[in-house]
C-alpha cells in the first residue's frame, strides 16, 4: 500500500527534524461541526459552518499527506453524522487508510461503532448522571454501542473538568475492560464557552497522582507517565510544526487546533 514502510518514514522524519526539516507528522481532518449532542463543553456545535463536500475531503487528505502528515485523525463535530449524496465516513476513511499509516476516528459513540479506520476514540466524560448532565443523555446508549462493537481497537476518551474530576478513578475502573485503552486531557475553554469547566491546578494534580497510580496499577491509560506528570505543571508542550488541521470550512492550519 506503502511506497515506503511506516518505520522507515518516521526514522527518516525524525532526522529530518533534527536537521531543521519541519513538517507535520498528525493531521486531523474536521468533517462538519454538526453533532446530535449539545455538549456543554464544546464550543463547535455553536459554529454554523458548512461541512465538507466528499470532494473536499478527497483533496484535503492529499493535501495533509503531500504536507507530511502520516497519521490522520478524522473528527467532527460527529463525524458519523456527515453525509455527502451516496458518500459518508467509511467513504472518507477508505481514501484515508490509502494515504496514511494510521486512520483514527472520534466519536461520541451514539451511532453503532462500525468503521474501517484503525482506531476509535469514544468520548465519555463521567459515570453516567455525571457524563449525561456534561453531553445529554447518552451514556447507556455509548455503553450499549461499546458493547456491540467488532472495531478490534477502540480507545475512550476522557476530558477532565470541574464536573467530573472527582470521578476519574471510579470511571477510568468503570472502562478499563470494556476498551482497550484510555486517554485523557483536560477541558481548556473556548471563547464561546463559560470558564465553569476549568479545574484549577491544585485539583488537577490530585486526579493526575491518581492517574499515575492507576497506570502503575496496569489499568490501560494510553498517555505516558511523562506526559502525566509534566500536566502536573502545565509543562506538557506539543511541536507545532508537527500538526496540521483542515476544519469543515477547507481551511489549513499548522500547530494545535486550540491555539488562541
Amino acid at each position: 500500500m506503502f511506497s515506503v514502510k511506516p518505520y522507515t518514514y518516521l526514522l527518516s522524519y525524525y532526522l529530518g527534524s533534527l536537521l531543521g526539516q519541519k513538517k507535520p507528522l498528525l493531521g486531523s481532518l474536521k468533517l462538519t461541526h454538526d453533532c446530535n449532542l449539545s455538549c456543554i463543553q464544546c464550543p463547535f456545535r455553536k459554529r454554523k459552518t458548512p461541512s465538507l463536500s466528499f470532494p473536499q475531503a478527497r483533496s484535503a487528505l492529499r493535501t495533509l499527506h503531500d504536507r507530511g502528515v502520516r497519521i490522520l485523525i478524522i473528527e467532527g463535530g460527529e463525524p458519523f453524522l456527515w453525509r455527502d449524496g451516496e458518500y459518508d465516513l467509511q467513504s472518507v476513511v477508505a481514501q484515508a487508510r490509502k494515504l496514511f499509516f494510521s486512520v483514527g476516528v472520534t466519536t461520541n459513540g451514539t451511532f453503532p461503532i462500525e468503521i474501517d479506520s484503525d482506531i476509535v476514540w469514544v468520548s465519555i466524560d463521567g459515570l453516567q448522571e455525571t457524563h449525561d448532565r456534561l453531553r445529554g443523555k447518552s451514556f447507556q446508549r455509548i455503553a450499549a454501542n461499546i458493547e456491540a462493537t467488532s472495531h478490534p481497537r477502540v480507545y475512550a476518551h476522557i476530558t477532565v473538568n470541574s464536573l467530573n474530576w472527582q470521578e476519574i478513578p471510579q470511571l477510568v475502573q468503570y472502562l478499563s475492560p470494556k476498551v482497550i485503552g484510555i486517554t485523557v486531557q483536560f477541558y481548556y475553554p473556548y471563547q464561546e464557552i463559560e470558564e465553569e469547566l476549568y479545574l484549577p491546578f491544585d485539583q488537577r494534580r490530585q486526579v493526575l497522582d491518581s492517574l499515575i497510580e492507576l497506570k502503575g496499577q496496569g489499568f490501560p491509560l494510553a498517555n505516558s507517565y511523562a506526559c502525566l506528570q509534566a500536566l502536573k505543571h502545565n509543562r506538557w508542550k506539543c511541536q507545532p510544526w508537527m500538526i496540521a488541521s483542515v476544519d469543515p470550512s477547507g481551511r489549513l492550519t499548522h500547530g494545535c487546533y486550540v491555539k488562541n
